[in-house]
């Protein structure tokens, strides 16, 4: 029997996580039971659960993957950006330029089914604390880049910062999850952005 090449062994796990992606967002985590997860990678049970241990697993992967983009979006763009990326998926629909199901409005589906099996699994949180430090490095690391380039203000340590970012997100999506309004909150992220510039002084 031949050998199942790694590219291969990539591209189904993408497949999976792609539409585990839109199950959990579209069911809740409970919700996504093994039925959903095969119609809507389009793999038997057998399949999924050769990649992944179990439906656990699978959406701590799938978790971790996003927050990795979303880390990936926060080191080119920051927090804030991440923020209206979200915002964007609140009202759009599709995969993006390279077709693969990664739209914004995926990421907001997982970071709501991770917020509210955060307060309500202890389990989950301890699991979920080791791997939501990734996002957290990548703020602060931008952050201290930001200042050394003179953009960020200095009277507050980026820690304190980073945390203030951290909490408008988790703000955010609690608003986002409770099906408020959010037409109108990009002057509210313009807010937050101006708000940890370093504001010069004009001579």
């Amino acid at each position: 029997m031949p050998r199942v090449s790694q590219d291969h062994l990539e591209a189904r796990r993408r497949q999976i996580l792609d539409g585990a992606r839109a199950c959990f967002a579209r069911h809740g985590y409970e919700g996504a039971t093994v039925r959903r997860l095969e119609e809507a990678t389009g793999l038997s049970r057998g399949a999924i659960f050769h990649h992944f241990r179990d439906k656990e697993s699978l959406f701590l992967a799938l978790a971790e993957d996003d927050a990795l983009r979303m880390a990936e979006v926060v080191a080119e763009q920051g927090l804030v950006q991440v923020m209206r990326d979200l915002l964007a998926g609140r009202r759009e629909d599709g995969p993006d330029e390279d077709g693969r199901g990664e739209h914004p409005a995926d990421w907001l589906g997982t970071r709501l089914e991770v917020s509210r099996r955060l307060r309500t699994d202890p389990d989950f949180r301890a699991r979920w604390a080791e791997r939501s430090e990734q996002l957290t490095k990548a703020t602060q690391d931008r952050l201290r880049r930001q200042r050394e380039a003179g953009n960020l203000r200095d009277d507050v340590p980026v820690e304190v910062l980073s945390d203030f970012l951290e909490l408008v997100l988790e703000g955010l999506v609690s608003h986002l999850a409770m099906g408020l309004p959010a037409d109108d909150l990009g002057p509210v992220l313009d807010l937050v952005e101006e708000t940890v510039r370093r504001h010069r002084r004009s001579s």
